[in-house]
């Protein structure tokens, strides 16, 4: 019986440790392992996530055709988009 105590207390001391920290921007919106490709490139929130293009974002992995429409859908309910793609011209010489 004092053996489960003993253990019970250093369980106890690890967790208190070892805190796990988890992010929750867009938690229930779209798929963790889009949200981990997105903290992964450090977008951590709307506004920097509305600094991206829907083509930009469309190319990282995990992100298809029903997570960009989640996407879209929660920018324009927090009043943001997806910054325009503005094609690149070619200099004049």
């Amino acid at each position: 019986m004092i053996n489960l105590v003993i253990m019970a207390k250093c369980l106890k001391s690890v967790c208190a440790v070892s805190p796990i920290s988890e992010n929750n921007f867009l938690k229930g919106i779209i798929a963790v392992s889009a949200r981990k490709v997105l903290e992964k490139e450090k977008i951590d929130s709307l506004e920097k996530l509305s600094g991206y293009s829907e083509e930009e974002i469309r190319k990282m992995p995990g992100f298809g055709k029903s997570s960009m429409n989640k996407l879209k859908i929660h920018l324009k309910e927090n009043r943001l988009s997806f910054t325009e793609n503005v094609p690149d011209f070619p200099k004049h010489q």
